[in-house]
């Protein structure tokens, strides 16, 4: 579907080394650079172009990430063969336009259950590679905190939490365009529990949530719990939510508030560009309507440049940020924040009467790594694994997945969004694989009203060898099957009904 004007990335926007190294891809697609022929070294890019080494190697860099290019040992940088062609991509999304009761817990359960096999190839679950993460080095942090403060350490730390991580999280922050003071910060149990209490501060049971459409089911799981009600709205799988529908939808479901992931989503990975940000908080505003932002995953943009946060254009003190450490740095340690804006003594109240204090070790510990080693270098790292393995895991999707598929182009994140041809059963494929010892997560966890019945998401950070590309050419074999199985002219139901079936996994289990 065509994307209305204002909804484009203006080309003022982009960096000098995005400038760069489109010229280079220029060159190769006009055909003046061809496959497998040396390009221009950084130097001669420094020289003809006017741009600075570390410019010049912060574009070769992108055009890595992006598979365009190859670094050879000692001898340069090459175009790379295009072996494979990418699938087309997933329209934008078309849900119903009225707020619904949200059911999927006991179906998001039983996957999860159902994942706690050690055999599995898990393909579903968004559990990054444990060897992305400092943990030796996180440990050792954790032991000198704890033998240098050790009274402190094993106290409770009310909210709003340990003063030198807030510290840290505010000189952090500026990075994705907010100016933050460290009592704006209140430390919690994880993003999901920074989720609950924003949720909890600004609606009641029986209020409207927006959320994009499909959306993370951890999203969905609380709003259900929380016995309040959802309204999907529809969402581009690059450019995030259609503001223009947004707008239609918050007089007519009386939305109390909206709760997206602007960077990086799950599990489309769409992100939201900056200036359009600025519109839907200027939107919000208008509205009275509080934006709980969740910037998971924010840090993981594939070409390095992390995108501002919704809550840097925010004057009011009505975006909610959320975020945590889990998928950057310390999955177990379980810390993660709300920047709560008006709402921060409602938040900290909450929090109080919830869980009283997050875990104090762990705190001190990440404070003092952010203080004392490169969290930068950490990051460089990891972003350059997932966007590596996206596009292994594309590729691995192209060659193996029947005709007619259609997966997600994320910038940053580490899932990918596959839309199968709309005959094959996501819960059927979900069932056959763990049979073959796969997890996936199946489209309906995804939609308050389960929907997308023909959807996966498939996790990418899983470090590639031969047991995960096994998994995926396995899993389209198993899609093809299931193709050819159906009966001639029989179809799923469109994914615009609005009362479709819950899909049975009981067989699965």
């Amino acid at each position: 579907m065509r994307i209305p004007e204002e909804e484009k990335t203006s080309e003022a926007d982009s960096t000098l080394y995005e400038r760069v190294a489109r010229n280079i891809t220029q060159l190769i697609d006009n055909g003046t650079l061809r496959a497998g022929e040396r390009i221009p070294s950084v130097r001669q890019i420094h020289t003809h172009q006017q741009v600075s080494i570390s410019t010049a190697v912060q574009a070769y860099r992108l055009l890595e990430t992006r598979g365009i290019i190859e670094a050879r040992p000692q001898s340069g940088y090459y175009v790379r063969p295009k072996q494979w062609v990418q699938p087309p991509e997933p329209e934008m999304s078309r849900p119903a336009l009225k707020a619904t009761k949200v059911r999927v817990s006991d179906l998001v359960m039983e996957v999860i259950q159902s994942t706690r096999d050690p055999s599995l190839i898990r393909l579903g679950a968004t559990l990054p590679s444990p060897e992305l993460f400092p943990t030796l080095e996180l440990n050792r942090t954790m032991g000198a905190a704890g033998r240098r403060n050790p009274h402190l350490a094993n106290c409770y730390d009310a909210p709003p939490g340990h003063k030198p991580l807030r510290v840290q999280i505010a000189r952090r922050a500026i990075e994705a365009g907010c100016a933050l003071s460290p009592d704006e910060i209140v430390i919690t149990c994880g993003a999901t529990e920074a989720l609950n209490l924003c949720l909890r501060a600004v609606a009641k049971p029986g209020d409207t949530i927006a959320i994009e459409s499909p959306t993370f089911f951890g999203f969905l799981q609380i709003i259900e719990a929380l016995g309040m009600r959802a309204c999907e709205i529809p969402t581009f799988p690059r450019e995030g939510v259609c503001l223009d529908e947004l707008k239609s939808r918050l007089g007519r479901c009386r939305i109390k508030a909206c709760l997206f992931a602007l960077n990086f989503s799950n599990p489309l990975g769409s992100c939201m560009p900056d200036a359009r940000k600025k519109a839907l908080v200027e939107l919000l505003a208008e509205h009275n309507v509080p934006l709980i932002e969740d910037d998971l995953s924010g840090n993981l943009a594939h070409d390095l440049q992390r995108p501002k946060a919704a809550k840097s254009f925010d004057k009011h003190g009505m975006v909610l940020l959320v975020d945590s450490f889990t998928k950057t740095l310390a999955p177990g340690f379980r810390v993660g924040w709300a920047v709560a804006g008006k709402f921060v003594d409602r938040v900290q109240l909450l929090k109080f009467t919830s869980t009283s204090a997050t875990a104090t070790l762990p705190q001190m510990a990440i404070a003092d790594y952010l203080a004392n080693t490169s969290y930068d270098h950490h990051l460089r790292r990891v972003r350059r694994f997932y966007a590596a393995q996206t596009l292994k895991v594309t590729e691995a999707l192209s060659h193996s997945f029947p005709e007619g598929t259609r997966v997600s182009r994320p910038r940053g994140g580490q899932v990918l969004w596959v839309e199968l041809p709309s005959s094959l059963s996501a819960i059927e494929l979900y069932r056959q694989a763990l049979i073959n010892k796969i997890s996936i997560a199946p489209g309906p966890i995804f939609s308050p009203t389960q929907r997308f019945l023909n959807c996966i998401r498939i996790n990418v950070g899983n470090t590639w060898n031969h047991a995960v590309e096994s998994a995926i050419m396995r899993l389209g074999v198993l899609a093809r099957e299931l193709r050819d199985a159906q009966p001639a002219g029989s179809a799923l139901r469109r994914q615009t009904s609005s009362r479709p079936q819950r899909p049975n996994l009981n067989r699965a289990l």
